[in-house]
């Protein structure tokens, strides 16, 4: 899964319509910040169809807000291709500014769909969330690293997923900008708690792999999800809700503002209930999904 160095594509190549769908991903998982996510079975498709002047079209979640030039999926459409002679058409199911990994998956789809060689690294190079754009182009769960040089932004590795795991995600209707949610963490953390996500993740990676293995507390984090909790203040609440509904965990989805449980396929229901009920009882706007992990990442036509 590493990322290759990618030459320009030349514009003379494009010539027909081109389509890519992309699931939605949710990183960190607790511990695991900046290095671990999971996709999701929620989509972004886009289309890009050579004309003789730009037009942009959206559907679906965050249709209509952004549809000029300088739209994410143009932008990248742009970049690949070279030129702006093109349509783009975008339908999308990922909620956006929820920690669901929409700019990510959009961003992959776009790069996709205009024909790029690799478009995870094209991705990576507007949108820079590593760990959301690989789960998304791979799908399952991945963790990544770092890698050498501009051409390769990281370097990416499957995860084993055990097939038990399901997903419940709140998602309020509150939007939260992940640029806010890093505003606000400290530029050190106390060593011990740099030892407790390292363990924690440690435990989580295990667990995932079999459900057997799974231990409570390996999705409690001490690196962002604390100093993270007064912007959003309905999250630690929620988070304990969720597990004592029968989620084997809970955490941020991302930076937020969604919460994502673990569960299987007993506790899915009164866990998801158990959501719903938050967020009414709290007068909180927003929707609670059921979602199996995506296994199959990035696919084009």
């Amino acid at each position: 899964m590493t990322t290759h160095s990618t030459p320009r594509r030349h514009a003379t190549a494009y010539a027909k319509t081109m389509f890519a769908r992309v699931p939605a991903s949710s990183a960190n998982l607790g511990p695991g910040f900046d290095a671990l996510a999971v996709a999701l079975e929620l989509y972004v498709e886009v289309s890009v169809e050579p004309a003789s002047t730009f037009a942009i079209s959206t559907t679906g979640a965050g249709a209509g807000r952004f549809d000029d030039e300088n739209h994410l999926a143009a932008v990248v459409a742009r970049r690949v291709l070279g030129h702006g002679n093109f349509s783009l058409h975008v339908h999308s199911t990922i909620p956006l500014s929820r920690g669901l990994g929409s700019s990510a998956a959009l961003a992959l789809a776009a790069a996709a769909a205009a024909g790029a060689d690799d478009p995870l690294a094209r991705a990576i190079e507007v949108d820079g969330h590593g760990e959301n754009a690989a789960a998304s182009r791979f799908g399952g769960l991945v963790v990544v690293g770092p890698g050498k040089g501009p051409g390769n932004p990281v370097v990416a590795r499957a995860l084993a997923l055990d097939p038990y795991w399901r997903f419940v995600v709140v998602v309020p209707d509150q939007e939260l900008a992940t640029r806010d949610a890093r505003a606000v963490l400290p530029r050190e953390v106390p060593f011990a708690d740099a030892v407790a996500n390292l363990s924690a993740l440690g435990l989580l990676v295990a667990g995932l792999a079999h459900h057997e293995d799974f231990v409570a507390g390996a999705m409690d984090d001490a690196l962002h999800q604390p100093y993270r909790s007064r912007l959003l203040p309905f999250a630690d609440p929620l988070l304990a809700t969720l597990r004592s509904a029968g989620a084997a965990g809970s955490c941020w989805s991302g930076a937020g503002s969604a919460m994502l449980a673990l569960v299987d396929a007993a506790s899915e229901s009164d866990v998801a209930q158990a959501g719903r009920d938050f967020l009414s009882g709290h007068g909180l706007a927003g929707t609670v999904v059921a979602l199996a992990p995506d296994r199959t990442g990035l696919v084009t036509r």
